[in-house]
């Protein structure tokens, strides 16, 4: 009977409203360090489709280092590096989520928390896509057969899109018909151009999506948010990317 009336007690109450605060504080303290884990070291992310095929797959999990660049305005000359390569699997913010609204960013990150990066409330705008850097700023690039080519900025001869990255990889390339008219868009060629100071180059490693700058056009390296880092899983297919 005491122990039942014990919890309308004033002292009662009071420690089970010191104990949701401690909750909630807690709560608030890991969703913060998370936030800012995520926002300047790495985050994890969960791979929703099949662009990057074969090398990533539906499902996996990668690890990506994070940061936060910007092109912004600089002196003629001056020699820009940037925290990605050619041939690095980047993310790319398509979505401009940091133009959204502030109130709109907390929610969706609480969801990102909460969802283990899987769910966001901006998914249904497609904000992020996982691509290959190709070429830099500056650069030529070029397709032949769904095969890139690039003079880097200051070369005088182009490489494959494969001897100017440091890991190996194998784009999936389309079967197209004989008959196919090498003059219509993304048939698999694409003549030269070169890029401007703020713009570079990113494609699918399945060269039958076109979702890239094949039909974006070139895009600002503030676009890219993170690079790919580790593939953790499955496990039986770990390995630095």
């Amino acid at each position: 009977m005491f122990e039942r009336w014990s919890q309308y007690s004033y002292t009662e109450q009071k420690k089970k409203r010191n104990r949701l605060l401690k909750y909630i504080l807690v709560f608030f303290i890991l969703y913060i360090i998370y936030n800012c884990f995520s926002a300047f070291f790495f985050s994890v992310w969960v791979i929703n489709n099949n662009t990057m095929q074969p090398g990533l797959n539906y499902g996996d999990r990668v690890i990506f280092s994070t940061f936060m660049h910007s092109s912004g305005s600089r002196n003629k000359g001056e020699i820009v590096t940037y925290p990605f390569k050619r041939g690095n699997i980047v993310l790319v913010d398509m979505g401009y989520y940091k133009e959204k609204k502030l109130p709109l960013r907390i929610i969706d990150g609480v969801v990102r928390f909460f969802t283990a990066q899987r769910l966001s409330i901006f998914s249904q705008e497609k904000q992020y896509y996982l691509k290959r850097v190709i070429a830099l700023p500056g650069d030529e690039v070029s397709m032949n057969n769904y095969i890139l080519r690039v003079k880097a900025a200051g070369s005088s001869y182009s490489l494959t899109e494969f001897e100017l990255s440091d890991r190996p990889y194998h784009p999936a390339i389309p079967q197209v018909s004989e008959l196919w008219d090498s003059s219509i868009p993304f048939s698999g060629s694409m003549d030269p151009i070169i890029l401007g100071p703020d713009e570079c180059f990113v494609v699918s490693d399945d060269r039958s999506n076109t979702n890239d700058s094949r039909t974006w056009g070139s895009i600002s390296p503030s676009l890219i948010t993170a690079r790919a880092v580790l593939r953790f899983w499955p496990f039986t297919k770990i390995e630095l990317l």
